[in-house]
């Protein structure tokens, strides 16, 4: 983003983060950066991330994917932060004059303040066991599952979070994996964006038990099918 672009949206995080309060989370991403990171973040604690944490998964999927091209946001999904507490997450894409992503800026809703009181009043008037009866879902851990976000505060962290949830649908061991199958998993780690992170080639390179130069190599042969 441009300075002037920058310090706009700058002072809103900081506005945002103060009119709705310690619940929200409010991160701006500058997508032209080398890094992707966050160049300003209010109520980080939210997420445990800071200034210079790198894009997320998602993040890095809808620049990949050119989601940003058809629609100005996409709101109220779900993400999951650091320890594991499911927030209700949205972003809305900033843009230039030619409809090409400057930024995002992010907000992060973290309900469990209002859900523990909810709790607590349903509890006055129903038992316990009721109540966990008519759970709105069996548990945190089938969430996290099928979270479409995460957040991160590390590059290693980003990339690992993909990776991982990759090599558990292909449910083969890392040290069994044939060379095509190497090349399918980083053609989907592509097709993620993952690769628009600086050393996430390493460290795809230690997961999958290759070197960096076999990694470049997958990437050409499926920039060479692409085009």
């Amino acid at each position: 983003m441009d300075n002037n672009t920058l310090k706009q949206y700058t002072g809103l995080v900081k506005f945002l983060g103060k009119t709705l309060g310690p619940d929200y989370e409010i991160a701006l991403h500058d997508i032209q950066s080398d890094s992707k990171s966050i160049v300003a973040i209010a109520n980080g604690h939210i997420s445990g991330r800071t200034v210079g944490a790198p894009m997320t998964n998602l993040g890095l999927e809808i620049i990949a994917n050119k989601e940003y091209k058809d629609k100005d946001y996409k709101i109220n999904y779900n993400g999951v932060s650091k320890d594991q507490r499911l927030l209700r997450s949205s972003t809305f894409f900033i843009k230039d004059d030619d409809e090409e992503l400057m930024g995002m800026l992010c907000i992060n809703f973290d309900d469990r303040r209002y859900t523990e009181l909810s709790d607590k009043i349903l509890q006055l008037c129903h038992p316990d066991k009721l109540i966990e009866e008519n759970s709105k879902y069996n548990s945190v851990d089938s969430i996290v599952e099928n979270s479409s976000e995460t957040f991160s505060n590390s590059i290693e962290e980003v990339t690992d979070t993909v990776l991982n949830k990759v090599l558990k649908d292909s449910n083969i061991p890392v040290d069994r994996l044939t060379q095509d199958e190497r090349l399918q998993i980083v053609d989907i780690l592509d097709q993620k964006g993952v690769f628009m992170l600086k050393g996430a080639v390493s460290t795809v390179a230690n997961k999958l038990s290759c070197s960096e130069p076999s990694i470049y190599r997958y990437l050409a042969k499926i920039n060479k099918k692409n085009t």
